[in-house]
């Protein structure tokens, strides 16, 4: 299956624009409306958000160009409904930002659609943490360990599968809410580190820990900062991260469905006690996997009775 890498941005749409009907935010001109809507928890950094086009017209391609990134939408088995997720990056900082719709209808007519999305302010809390020096600190000797495994984890998340892999809503991976806030500014010994960019949920060690939604393991491997970690791609850019398992039985190249049992609970890693720490990229940005349960649970339609199964996305 060919990847492409998600930081691309499309070229210039020469063809005449469509009015986005009843959107005072959006822009376009000439040919019949294609209505869209959106929905989000909030627009604010870490948050996802959930975007619906209906034309009048079968289209073949539709994606969204925003935060200088790429997100592809999918339809449902008449071309004429799409759906999109777009993350908001946990630093983004507060503004309106233009979103990008760029798509095609089947006689090759190119289409670009204006809207723009107002990002809130969100203060996020801080936390203080102490963890073994080496996990502050790393010896010399492991300096080259760390940033080999910090590459590795750049190129699987800007890679993008052209395919979606889920299906419906996401689900928690393990039972309960999480202890730690999404996007916490973390001291850790005293000296400030990056912001906690997952959700920690708490939980006895050899918990089994779920997969969230179908998709492929990109990774099943022990990382000096995450411990035993497992990587899911669900495709078209979407990735889930399981970070201080005990354990995993989940292997790299292996399909699996939503709530499949992965690996289990523990503390391996840069861990203060058993936890597990579930992160989410979405076409690169950080986002609040809350956030992506919630919105994809009040939004998806075009996984229901009678809806086709996504078709690949178009990379050229």
């Amino acid at each position: 299956m060919t990847k492409i890498n998600c930081w691309r941005r499309l070229g210039a749409v020469t063809a005449a624009a469509l009015f986005l009907s009843g959107n005072p935010s959006s822009s376009g001109q000439g040919s019949p409306g294609i209505e869209i809507k959106q929905h989000a928890r909030s627009v604010q950094p870490g948050e996802v958000v959930w975007m619906e086009a209906r034309s009048p017209q079968p289209l073949k391609k539709l994606e969204a160009a925003a935060f200088k990134r790429v997100f592809p939408f999918y339809p449902d088995n008449t071309g004429l409904h799409w759906e999109g997720l777009i993350g908001i990056d946990l630093e983004t900082s507060p503004g309106a930002y233009t979103v990008e719709l760029l798509g095609m209808q089947d006689d090759g007519t190119a289409l670009k659609l204006t809207r723009t999305l107002t990002v809130k302010e969100k203060r996020f809390v801080t936390r203080h943490l102490k963890v073994e020096e080496k996990y502050v600190t790393p010896r010399p000797e492991l300096l080259e360990r760390i940033r080999e495994e910090s590459e590795r984890l750049r190129r699987i998340f800007a890679s993008v599968t052209p395919e979606r892999l889920w299906r419906g809503a996401f689900v928690a991976p393990v039972p309960g809410s999480p202890s730690s806030s999404f996007g916490s500014r973390s001291v850790l010994n005293d000296q400030p580190r990056s912001p906690h960019s997952g959700a920690d949920f708490h939980a006895p060690t050899g918990t089994p820990v779920k997969a969230p939604n179908a998709g492929k393991v990109v990774l099943a491997a022990e990382l000096y900062y995450s411990g035993n970690t497992v990587i899911i791609d669900h495709g078209f850019g979407l990735y889930s991260l399981f970070g201080h398992l005990s354990g995993f039985t989940a292997k790299e190249g292996e399909e699996v469905p939503r709530t499949k049992v992965i690996g289990y609970v523990g503390d391996t890693g840069r861990a203060t006690g058993p936890h597990l720490h579930w992160a989410v990229r979405l076409s690169g940005t950080r986002v609040d996997p809350l956030s992506l349960i919630a919105v994809l649970a009040a939004t998806t339609t075009t996984d229901k009775p009678g809806a086709a199964k996504p078709q690949q996305a178009n990379d050229k």
